[in-house]
């Protein structure tokens, strides 16, 4: 018999802040370029090139993770 797989909290859940968001996206678009081939050095690479980005992510701005960090220091 197959292990179940855990169930896993999604980037969608409330609980997280936009700056969580896009960190976990940077974290899982790196861990796909490297299991698909590319070298530890062009996935890193290819994510700092934000043109390379897919256009739904394009939807957080630097506001948004200033905003963040403004919040965090209030409290």
């Amino acid at each position: 018999m197959a292990a179940r797989k855990k169930r896993v909290a999604t980037v969608a859940d409330e609980s997280y802040s936009k700056l969580d968001q896009h960190c976990i996206w940077l974290h899982e678009y790196h861990r796909a370029l490297r299991r698909v081939g590319f070298s530890n050095e062009n996935a890193l690479w290819i994510i700092a090139t934000k043109d390379s980005y897919p256009e739904w992510v394009n939807g957080i701005n630097v506001d948004d993770i200033r905003q963040h960090l403004e919040d965090e220091e209030d409290n």
